[in-house]
């Protein structure tokens, strides 16, 4: 237990923000991660846009959590209204275990519904030390008492609505009198009804004055799942070897690069030699370290269930899988192939199991980005090798014609962050060019071409003839789809299929209105002439002339990000908002009642979202909140192709 233990608010705090950042990246990954989740959320009526981002992925994932309900003496603060937004926001069944003594500046403590018991804080005291746990009594506490059990006995009979094994308990023994029911068995029915997500345990307190935060770390240890309690059907096919998933990667000045691990299966050791699966390498950890908070501690072995802090792993990049060798991960992909098929499943299960990634939605926003001298270029070059294994999100590409390095990201804030770290962490004072919202291309109808490419290099030849067809598919798909006709000669497939496909996919990538990538298009191959001796540079390139020009034939159309945006502000603003958005190119889906508020609910182009945070506050005196979500890419109207075409060329 650790009731008595003394937990500064700081480290609370940092706990969120690294719980957060922590389980987005793990639940994002295929491999699940293997312990529990808290979430803690405010009592007021404005919850962040991540809580429920990170909800939904928990959800996805199949995670076991409790909720701390936090800032419980702050003004305004209410304890039902944020149960209640847990049954209408979350879609859960929240288990009351405490309820709070005081609301806002009245709070002083909880009461411990299971035990019936209140904890109270020392008012005096501001870092939360200080506290003791007293009995209820009918002498003393007889309206609190009453509540707490009005309380507990609501909360059995939840319990025991979801629980077939605590149910036969509390009515064949204790169906008179659910006092009788001791505080041990309710707690165990309430761990197995977390894990089982049929309900919430819900705690409450304020974490800036560390009241409540004992019992929640009580709970914690109490409720949720520890990694012994999680099976994962993939750990038999590695029967006891190594696996592990790299879900953070930090870059220290003296140690180089810091993978964290988490580890599902086997041991890590110093020295050891690992392979990384998505990297196809392998390399060796040099020193193994524990990490609390700041501090590493060195160790010699860490085992499954732990998270461990490896250095000397220059390669590997967050979301990639480490398994101990190539060997145990074929040998592994072998019986998880026998089991799929005893089990009538497709291969690619077992695929995605072994082959662990973050999933990262593809960059929205671009800009360029330069150094302050081109002596530095290599040292900007570096920062953003490190920054991208760091951060999956973030892409870094080269334009062909200007030379130019191209920072591709999810946001405004995104970008301006990256800019500060490189600025902050590598002392390199950067220049951003404008920013850019990453647009996308597609055809609208099918075109043939043909293309012949006759060079002479030296004493060689090189001769290729290539046809083929270009047409929209009706599935989205972000790398173009490539076919073969079926006149198409396997034995020329052999040994040119790498270099068609290089080819078709280099041409996807710039399309001919506005440069930007080609999507929802497949590409047919009809006939290919290959001289002998013809390299498969030649190959590549002769494709890939050929794809562009069929592309320039077809009829083009422009893509742009929807996004999905829900604005939360009062109702005397609410009008000036809609007005807004209307400009804005936006589509009003539904306008929600959410207590005093209205929640605007629709989609708007990226294009026409750009500093909206600073004109939303504007129009709401601050008092609005808005959160954005990457819907689709949608076709543009031909006068807002036009439009942007134009502003493009530079003739508006």
């Amino acid at each position: 237990m650790i009731s008595n233990l003394f937990i500064p608010s700081l480290i609370l705090r940092f706990l969120k923000s690294v719980i957060l950042e922590l389980w987005l990246i793990l639940m994002q990954a295929k491999l699940p991660p293997q312990k529990e989740y808290c979430t803690i959320l405010d009592t007021q009526d404005h919850w962040e846009a991540q809580t429920l981002t990170v909800w939904r992925q928990a959800d996805k994932h199949k995670i076991p959590r409790i909720c701390f309900l936090n800032k419980m003496d702050k003004t305004g603060a209410s304890f039902n209204y944020a149960v209640e937004s847990i049954k209408e926001k979350l879609k859960a069944k929240p288990l009351l275990l405490q309820l709070p003594i005081g609301e806002a500046k009245t709070f002083k403590g909880v009461v411990d519904v299971v035990n019936k018991e209140k904890l109270l804080w020392n008012p005096n005291s501001d870092d939360g030390k200080d506290f003791e746990r007293k009995p209820l009594l009918e002498m003393s506490d007889p309206k609190l008492l009453k509540e707490t059990t009005e309380a507990r006995n609501a909360l059995i009979e939840q319990v025991a609505d979801l629980d077939d094994e605590f149910a036969d308990l509390v009515l064949g023994e204790f169906s008179e009198n659910f006092d009788l029911l001791p505080a041990e068995k309710l707690q165990t029915a309430i761990h197995r009804v977390t894990l089982a997500q049929t309900a919430v345990p819900v705690l409450c307190g304020s974490a800036l004055k560390n009241k409540g935060v004992q019992p929640l770390l009580d709970a914690i240890t109490m409720y949720l799942p520890s990694p012994e309690e999680r099976s994962y059907e993939f750990l038999q096919w590695y029967k006891g070897d190594l696996c592990a998933l790299a879900f953070k990667v930090l870059h220290d000045k003296q140690r180089g690069p810091l993978v964290f691990m988490r580890i599902y299966s086997g041991m890590i050791k110093p020295q050891l030699a690992i392979h990384n699966i998505n990297g196809n390498c392998t390399e060796r950890i040099s020193r193994l370290l524990l990490p609390f908070a700041d501090q590493h501690i060195e160790i010699p072995s860490l085992t499954a269930g732990n998270i461990a802090l490896t250095v000397g792993l220059k390669h590997t990049a967050t979301g990639d899988t480490i398994v101990s060798s190539k060997s145990s991960a074929l040998a592994a992909a072998r019986r998880a192939e026998r089991e799929g098929e005893k089990k009538h499943r497709q291969n690619g299960d077992a695929e995605r199991l072994l082959l662990a990634g973050v999933e990262v939605p593809e960059p929205v926003f671009f800009c360029t980005i330069e150094p302050p001298s081109v002596a530095k270029q290599p040292d900007l070059d570096h920062a953003l090798k490190c920054l991208q294994r760091e951060d999956p999100s973030l892409k870094v590409r080269l334009d062909p014609d200007s030379g130019q390095t191209i920072l591709c990201g999810m946001g405004e804030l995104h970008i301006e962050i990256l800019h500060d770290r490189i600025k902050r962490e590598y002392g390199l004072e950067t220049y951003l060019g404008p920013l850019q919202v990453a647009y996308r291309e597609t055809i609208l109808n099918s075109v043939r071409a043909t293309d012949t490419l006759d060079r002479n290099l030296g004493d060689r030849r090189h001769l290729v003839t290539v046809e083929l067809e270009a047409k929209p598919v009706e599935t989205s798909s972000i790398v173009p789809v490539i076919e073969y006709a079926e006149n198409v000669s396997e034995d020329i497939l052999k040994g040119s299929q790498e270099a068609i496909e290089n080819g078709i996919h280099s041409a996807c990538l710039q399309g001919p209105l506005l440069g930007s990538p080609i999507q929802d298009v497949a590409i047919t191959l009809h006939s290919l002439i290959i001289h002998p001796g013809t390299s498969s540079t030649m190959i590549s390139a002769c494709v890939s002339r050929c794809v562009q020009k069929a592309l320039k034939k077809a009829d083009k159309q422009v893509l742009e990000p929807l996004m999905n945006l829900e604005v939360t502000v009062t109702r005397d603003h609410l009008s000036a908002v809609l007005a807004d958005l209307a400009q804005r190119r936006g589509s009003i889906q539904e306008i929600q009642t959410r207590q005093d508020n209205r929640v605007v609910v629709g989609f708007v182009p990226l294009a026409e979202i750009m500093g909206y945070s600073t004109v939303l506050r504007t129009l709401t005196s601050g008092s609005a909140a808005f959160a954005l979500e990457l819907c689709n890419y949608h076709a543009m109207s031909p006068q807002d192709q036009s439009t942007l075409l134009s502003r493009r060329s530079g003739l508006t």
